[in-house]
């Protein structure tokens, strides 16, 4: 089950997606939750299989995780902090005034925007925080980095939706109807063995395309 309207990239691989999708630094979570006016509910949009979510749970008394694709909220990891649902960015569901912050990790590009800035700003207390973020291509090692940037550009490149463009320029051309935070940098760091990383970049929407596509293997 999947919400009308809803463009989804990931659910024919969200198993491999929960097991290769790295996590994000600890830093970036207790910032959030420096800022907010209580720790009482976070709202995770687009939560995927719950990466930012889990994190959460260790600084709020509850966590709504909501993802539009069922077969995420499936994959998901459990939490007793934690309650999934299936619902789009724009119906989360919840009540108004009901939830401190939004997060929304690496997955604004895909949505209808007008009606999601319209919803997080029915549900936020006062004084509550929006937190949208997204990551571009990692970084290993001067070979590594061009094996990877050749597959992301030459290999896949075509087969990118066009929304994926506001990641590569950081989030930095969109709108954002509320009053912005220079927030600090933060870094995402993970272990991978070689098969994990290649696990990792064949969880890539346009990867997934291109073998939907080609019936080829882009990674090989």
């Amino acid at each position: 089950m999947s919400h009308a309207g809803f463009s989804d990239h990931f659910s024919g691989h969200a198993s491999d997606y929960a097991r290769y999708r790295p996590d994000y630094p600890s830093s970036l979570f207790a910032y959030l939750a420096a800022l907010v006016p209580s720790r009482r509910r976070a709202w995770d949009c687009a939560t995927g299989s719950g990466q930012a979510a889990v994190a959460l749970a260790g600084l709020f008394e509850e966590v709504v995780a909501t993802d539009a694709s069922a077969r995420q909220i499936e994959a998901a990891a459990p939490h007793a902090r934690i309650r999934y649902a299936v619902a789009p960015a724009e119906a989360s569901g919840l009540p108004d005034a009901s939830v401190d912050l939004v997060t929304v990790a690496q997955a604004l590009h895909w949505f209808d925007r007008g009606g999601f800035w319209q919803e997080a700003r029915r549900v936020l207390v006062p004084g509550g925080t929006v937190a949208v973020w997204a990551y571009d291509l990692l970084h290993v090692s001067p070979n590594v980095d061009a094996a990877v940037l050749r597959l992301y550009r030459d290999v896949v490149g075509p087969y990118w939706p066009p929304e994926r463009s506001l990641v590569e320029t950081g989030y930095g051309t969109l709108e954002f109807p509320f009053e912005e935070i220079d927030a600090p940098p933060f870094a995402m760091e993970k272990s991978w063995t070689l098969p994990e990383l290649v696990g990792y970049v064949r969880t890539w929407s346009a990867t997934r395309r291109f073998v939907e596509s080609t019936g080829e293997d882009a990674v090989l």
